[in-house]
């Protein structure tokens, strides 16, 4: 994953000069609150490779971080992320805690009820284990009585839901679900044997699988294949015009596409940054 370190150490020295500064590329229109604050503020987990993370020495990094980094070199803000567990983001976007929930979120009718979204990624879910019980997840229906792993709150937890009913209804075991609050704790589930398997955004299970060394193997079953995206507060226009702008200015620079490639995410990048306001707004691509 981290083959270009080269590249790796620049763009990231890069990003500590360029945050709080202000950009000579394209002027992007700042929202009210940023305006008044000469802040970026968003709520982000800091605990789900290689999307945001702490390294060894305890420094935010990832693509979304250096993501968000770029964004607010653009607007001339400095950035504030806030750690905030995955389940609290989208109530928090609707009690107004924060204006912008910078996750790999799926947009869902439910969701949509409470939040708008900005789409800057495509991935599926995919289910990845130790290489001993690989072959154990076999025929049509793999996951059925099977222990799986996922995130609360996550698309993959309310899918295992779903899966386990079309089991049920098949005439198998229903799949066993254990629900836990970061990847991490999830891997960890799956090493020590407390689950067998955990289902994950296909791009943090290829991070997964090359980090681990061996530990854990993706299985070729990709789930629901979706745009991703960072939630934003319902009906909030400017932060959500912002967003997309300032996005759309590192996707035309190469910015986006870079940082996706250090990664090894590449595979995963969409074609421009897009508004998600109802389900009839999604794109195929």
């Amino acid at each position: 994953m981290r083959a270009h370190l080269q590249m790796a150490g620049l763009a990231l020295a890069a990003l500590a000069v360029a945050w709080g500064g202000p950009s000579g590329a394209a002027e992007v229109t700042k929202s009210a609150e940023v305006q008044r604050t000469g802040m970026l503020t968003v709520a982000n987990t800091l605990d789900y490779a290689p999307f945001e993370y702490l390294d060894a020495d305890g420094k935010q990094t990832g693509i979304i971080i250096e993501l968000a980094g770029e964004v607010a070199k653009l607007v001339g803000a400095k950035l504030d992320v806030a750690r905030t567990p995955f389940p609290s983001m989208i109530p928090g976007l609707a009690a107004g805690r924060f204006k912008v929930a910078w996750e790999t979120f799926s947009a869902t009718p439910e969701r949509l009820k409470q939040v708008d979204f900005v789409m800057f990624l495509k991935a599926g879910l995919a289910v990845s284990t130790s290489p001993d019980k690989k072959a154990s997840f076999s025929g049509d229906t793999p996951l059925c009585g099977k222990r799986i792993g996922v995130s609360a709150g996550s698309a993959s937890d309310f899918l295992v839901d779903k899966l386990s009913t079309e089991c049920t209804g098949k005439g198998q075991a229903a799949i066993e679900k254990s629900v836990f609050n970061s990847s991490t704790d999830i891997v960890q589930a799956v090493l020590s044997d407390r689950v067998d398997a955990r289902m994950d955004d296909a791009t943090a299970s290829s991070y997964f699988e090359v980090t681990s060394k061996g530990q854990l193997v993706v299985l070729p079953t990709l789930y629901e294949v979706a745009p991703l995206g960072m939630a934003i507060a319902k009906d909030d226009k400017e932060t959500a015009d912002m967003m997309v702008g300032a996005l759309s200015e590192l996707f035309k620079n190469g910015t986006y596409k870079a940082v996706l490639d250090k990664y090894g995410m590449g595979a995963y990048a969409i074609k421009e940054p897009y508004f998600v306001g109802s389900m009839e707004a999604l794109r195929a691509d």
